[in-house]
C-alpha cells in the first residue's frame, strides 16, 4: 500500500462518520444558544413609551455609569454609558465633588439685557442712535456668572389668549409708558395689573379700527401675507392684532426712555425683540418678509440719502407690501397736532416719494393717514430705468442674506435674475398656510449648496415624530402652557412648523455659526426667526420665554465658548416656570447637565426616540415641577 493510500486509510479510522444522531445535538445545542442571545437582548431592551422622568445617579465603580429612565416605567434604571465614550470625559473629582452652584446676581440685575444695557451705552456716541446698538459685554467687562433674579411678586403668565389683554405688574413693574403714553392707551396700570386697550399713536380709534382701514389698501386676509416687520411696535398692539388675520408679526423696538415696550410684548405673548435701525443691517435675510410697517415710528425714511428704506427694501419679499403712517403722511390734515411746519412736512414727503420711485416702488394708495408702496416682483425694468431716476447702484460683492454685525449699504440689493416681466424673482410662494409645509423655492432653485427638497421632506416628518415624542415628557406641551418658544438651533424650522397645530409662536434661530445659512427657507414658510451668535446674549428682555430648544448647539460651541455661559443666557431669557429641551451626543449631554445643575434646574437625561442604543440623548429641564412643588408646600 502507498503512503497517501495509508494516510487516507488511517484518517477514515480516526474521524468518525457523522449519523442522524450527532446531528442533532449539535443543531439543538445551536439553538439553545441563539435562543439565549435573543431572550438576553429582549430582557434589556423591550420597546414601548417613555416614562416620567427618573432620577439621574451614577455608579462610581462602574465606569461611573448614568443610569436614565427605562423605556419601561416596570424596569429598573438602563445603564447605557459603558457603551458610548462618554463615561472616559467625566473625571471622579465632577463625581464626588460637583461644582458649586451658580449664585443669583443682584436685585438690580432683574431686568439686565447684557448686549442692551443702558450703563454700556454710554460709552457710545448718539449720532444714528450707535448706542441703542447691540454692544455686548467683553471679557474684560463681563460682569460675574451669576443667575439673574426675578422681581419681588412675579407669578406665571395668564395663559393665551388671556395674556393678549393683560399681565401682572409685578412681572414688569415699569410704569414709564403708561404715564408718558396715558392719553394714547397703549398700557394702563390698574391694580396688580397691566392693561392693554389696543391703542397707539396712529390708534386714534384703537388698533382694531386701524388694521380694518389698512386691509381695505392691502390683501391682509387672503394668505398672500402671512410675515410682517413692525418697526418700532410700541407694546406690539399692531402684531397682536395681525394675529386675528393669521399673520405673524416680528415686533421690534430699541431699549429707549419708554424702557419695556417689547419686555410688554413678549409678557403679553407676542413676538417681538430688541432692536433699532442705526448703522448694521436688521439681523433676518433678504426677501424675509411679505409686508413691512411702521405707524409713526419716528425714523428719518428720507434721511442718510435714503439708507433705511434701502434696508427696508432688502428685508421686502419682491411683490412685498411697505406700509406708512404718521408723518409725513396725511400732513395737510395733521401738520397743527404734530406742531409742524406745512413746507417741512410737504418736503419730506416729496424726498420719500422720490426714494420710493428709485427703488422701484409702486404706490397702491394713500387714504386716511396709511400709505402703502409694493416693491416690484423683479428688478428687469428697475435696472433699464435706474439711471433715468437716478437710483442709487445696484450693491455687488456682498450678500443680500448676511445680516450679523453687517453694516448697511447705501445701495439696492438686486433680486434674483428672471427672463420674463411676469416672473416673480426668486420663485413664487404659496398663500398661507400652503406654504408651510411646500418646498420652499430657495430650495427648490438650489440656492443653498446641498440643500434639497428630499432633506426638506424628511426633516418635515422627523420633526413631527420628535414632537409626539416630547409630549410624552412634557405632557403640557399641547395644553397651551407654553406660549414663547425658541428654537436656538431651527435649521429648516421643521420643529416650529410640526408645532404650528399648538396655540404658540416660536423664534426660529440660525446661529451664524452654522453650516448652511437656512433662515431665508424659514421665512419662507411663514415662519420668522433671527440670527445669532450664542456665546453672546439674545436681544431679549429676562423671563421671556416658555420653552427652550436646542439642537446640536453645544457641540457646535463647545471649542467657541463655556458650556455653563450658553445656559446662564438661556436661565436669563427662561421664565422661571419653563422648560428646556437639549438634543445632542452624549458626551455633550453629560456635560450639560453636570453644568445645568448648577443652575438646580429639574433636569433628567433620557433616551432620544433613537433608543438607548443611538448615542443621541436629551436633557430634558421642566422647572415647572418646583414651581409646583413650592406652590403646594405652600398651601
Amino acid at each position: 500500500m502507498s503512503r497517501s493510500n495509508a494516510f487516507v486509510a488511517a484518517s477514515s479510522f480516526l474521524l468518525p462518520s457523522p449519523n442522524r444522531r450527532t446531528l442533532a445535538f449539535v443543531f439543538v445545542g445551536a439553538f439553545l444558544c441563539v435562543l439565549s442571545y435573543l431572550l438576553g437582548i429582549y430582557t434589556n431592551y423591550r420597546p414601548s413609551l417613555p416614562p416620567q422622568l427618573a432620577p439621574v445617579a451614577r455608579n462610581p465603580e462602574d465606569c461611573h455609569p448614568l443610569l436614565l429612565p427605562s423605556p419601561s416605567s416596570s424596569d429598573g434604571p438602563l445603564r447605557f454609558l459603558p457603551r458610548h465614550a462618554a463615561a472616559n470625559l467625566i473625571p471622579l473629582a465632577s463625581v464626588d465633588q460637583p461644582s458649586p452652584p451658580v449664585p443669583f446676581c443682584a436685585a438690580n440685575f432683574t431686568h439686565y439685557c447684557p448686549c442692551q444695557d443702558p450703563d454700556r451705552e454710554r460709552r457710545f456716541i448718539t449720532v444714528d442712535l450707535v448706542h441703542r446698538e447691540r454692544h455686548c459685554p467683553g471679557p474684560d467687562d463681563r460682569p460675574p456668572r451669576c443667575r439673574v433674579p426675578r422681581p419681588p411678586g412675579y407669578r406665571a403668565p395668564l395663559p393665551w389668549p388671556a395674556s393678549r389683554d393683560r399681565a401682572w405688574f409685578a412681572n414688569v413693574p415699569s410704569t414709564k409708558l403708561s404715564e408718558a403714553k396715558k392719553d394714547q392707551n397703549w398700557v394702563r396700570v390698574e391694580g396688580n395689573w397691566l392693561v392693554f386697550p389696543g391703542g397707539g399713536t396712529s390708534f386714534i380709534k384703537g388698533v382694531k379700527w386701524y388694521v380694518a382701514e389698512m386691509a381695505k389698501q392691502v390683501p391682509l386676509r387672503s394668505g398672500e401675507i402671512r410675515t410682517v416687520l413692525d418697526i418700532g411696535c410700541g407694546v406690539a398692539s399692531f402684531g397682536g392684532h395681525l394675529l386675528d388675520y393669521d399673520i405673524l408679526t416680528m415686533s421690534v423696538a430699541p431699549r429707549d426712555i419708554h424702557e419695556a415696550q417689547v419686555q410688554f410684548a413678549l409678557e403679553r405673548g407676542l413676538p417681538a425683540m430688541l432692536g433699532v435701525l442705526s448703522i448694521h443691517r436688521l439681523p433676518y435675510p433678504s426677501r424675509s418678509f411679505d409686508m413691512a410697517h411702521c405707524a409713526r415710528c419716528l425714523v428719518p425714511w428720507s434721511g442718510h440719502d435714503g439708507l433705511y428704506l434701502l434696508e427696508i427694501d432688502r428685508v421686502l419679499r419682491p411683490g412685498g407690501y411697505w406700509v406708512l403712517s404718521g408723518p409725513p403722511i396725511n400732513w395737510k390734515n395733521m401738520y397743527k397736532g404734530w406742531a409742524r411746519k406745512r413746507k417741512d412736512l410737504e418736503a419730506e414727503q416729496k424726498a420719500l416719494e422720490d426714494l420710493a420711485k428709485q427703488l422701484c416702488w409702486k404706490k397702491v394708495s394713500e387714504k386716511g393717514g396709511i400709505a402703502v408702496w409694493r416693491k416690484p416682483t423683479n428688478h428687469l425694468h428697475c435696472i433699464k430705468k435706474s439711471k433715468i431716476l437716478n437710483s442709487p447702484p445696484f450693491c455687488s460683492g456682498t450678500d443680500p442674506d448676511s445680516a450679523w454685525y453687517m453694516k448697511m449699504e447705501l445701495c439696492i440689493s438686486p433680486l434674483p435674475s428672471v427672463e420674463e416681466i411676469e416672473q416673480t424673482a426668486g420663485g413664487n410662494i404659496l398663500t398661507w398656510p400652503e406654504r408651510l409645509n411646500a418646498a420652499p423655492p430657495r430650495i427648490i432653485s438650489k440656492n443653498i449648496d446641498g440643500v434639497i427638497i428630499e432633506a426638506f421632506s424628511h426633516e418635515n416628518k422627523l420633526w413631527n415624530e420628535r414632537i409626539s415624542y416630547y409630549e410624552e415628557y412634557l405632557s403640557n406641551l399641547p395644553r397651551g402652557k407654553y406660549r414663547n418658544i425658541m428654537d436656538m438651533n431651527a435649521g429648516f424650522g421643521g420643529f416650529a412648523a410640526a408645532l404650528s397645530k399648538y396655540p404658540v409662536w416660536v423664534m426660529n434661530v440660525i446661529p451664524v455659526d452654522g453650516k448652511n445659512n437656512t433662515l431665508g427657507i424659514v421665512y419662507e414658510r411663514g415662519l420668522i426667526g433671527t440670527y445669532m451668535d450664542w456665546c453672546e446674549a439674545f436681544s431679549t428682555y429676562p423671563r421671556t420665554y416658555d420653552l427652550l430648544h436646542a439642537n446640536g448647539i453645544f457641540g457646535m460651541y463647545m471649542d467657541k465658548c463655556e458650556i455653563i455661559d450658553i445656559l446662564l443666557e438661556m436661565d436669563r431669557i427662561l421664565r422661571p416656570e419653563g422648560a428646556v429641551i437639549i438634543r445632542d451626543h452624549v458626551d455633550v449631554i453629560v456635560k450639560a447637565k453636570q453644568a445645568a445643575d448648577r443652575l438646580r434646574w429639574q433636569s433628567k437625561i433620557v433616551h432620544s426616540e433613537n433608543g438607548p442604543f443611538h448615542p443621541e440623548k436629551l436633557l430634558i429641564v421642566d422647572n415647572s415641577v418646583a414651581v409646583d412643588r413650592n406652590q403646594a408646600s405652600r398651601r
